[in-house]
């Protein structure tokens, strides 16, 4: 896959591009290093099969500039990517997003319904804990990646290791990706950026077809949170997999794009 860059209100941003058909945006989670393909690399080409897939870096990550408006993290993120769309020339797409990316899939669709078709979200930032004391280990080890003496590998494996059930599915190559990526300059810092809680938002009128996946085992967005998308989302559905963290794409890639492959295409 090759490396595509487009001025986004003046941001230089990376994405790619792949296969034909329907539109689907993929957003990244929000943790150290992060980037669309470090995020994806198991699922831009299963579900671009008949699919024109879309994995954008969100600013501040993996090779696009750290400029971003000011004001709550999924706020600004999804205005950033609606003007994303704009550039690339996509009026209305599907989301599949992860954790900071399913947050921000939420404000684009509720902040311009008109501009998403289907959504589909893995451990949603944003969402309300029922019953796990917040915040979550896997957050305040986020957190606490760029305190005290800065970024370091030690760190890095500290949170990479809470983002998976298994963390033998994390390789030496995966973490000098995201630590290089970590180590910028124009890091965007979500922790200090105002919250934004998204489960107070008007969840209730949003009619998309949703797919809300989460793992089991997720230490970082625990799963009773997607107990309040599901409750809350008129037309939304939850699949868990056992024996999962916080990113189902990667841990259970081959079921993951099944499964969102066949979301997509019912009518």
């Amino acid at each position: 896959m090759s490396d595509k860059f487009i001025d986004v209100t003046g941001t230089r941003t990376r994405y790619h591009d792949v296969g034909q058909g329907e539109p689907i945006i993929l957003i990244h989670g929000g943790g150290p290093g992060a980037s669309g393909l470090s995020n994806y690399r198991k699922n831009v080409e299963p579900l671009a099969a008949g699919r024109r897939v879309i994995v954008v870096d969100l600013p501040g990550f993996g090779e696009t500039e750290g400029k971003l408006q000011d004001g709550p993290i999924f706020e600004a993120m999804g205005e950033f990517v609606r003007s994303f769309m704009d550039a690339i020339g996509v009026r209305k797409a599907s989301f599949v997003g992860n954790s900071l990316g399913g947050a921000t899939s939420l404000m684009v669709a509720l902040r311009a319904p008109e501009r998403v078709n289907r959504l589909v979200l893995m451990g949603t930032g944003g969402s309300q804990a029922v019953f796990t004391p917040m915040p979550t280990e896997g957050l305040r080890r986020m957190a606490m990646f760029h305190g005290g003496d800065g970024p370091s590998m030690q760190k890095l494996k500290g949170v990479i290791e809470l983002l998976v059930f298994d963390s033998k599915a994390i390789t030496d190559a995966l973490l000098e990706e995201r630590l290089k990526a970590a180590m910028r300059k124009d890091v965007i810092d979500i922790f200090k950026r105002p919250p934004l809680d998204i489960w107070r938002e008007n969840l209730a009128a949003l009619k998309h077809k949703t797919l809300i996946v989460w793992g089991r085992d997720d230490r970082v967005v625990p799963l009773d949170s997607a107990f309040i998308l599901l409750k809350t989302m008129p037309n939304a559905e939850l699949h868990v997999y056992p024996k999962c963290g916080h990113w189902a794409q990667w841990e259970k890639a081959d079921e993951f794009n099944a499964l969102v492959a066949a979301f997509l295409d019912r009518p």
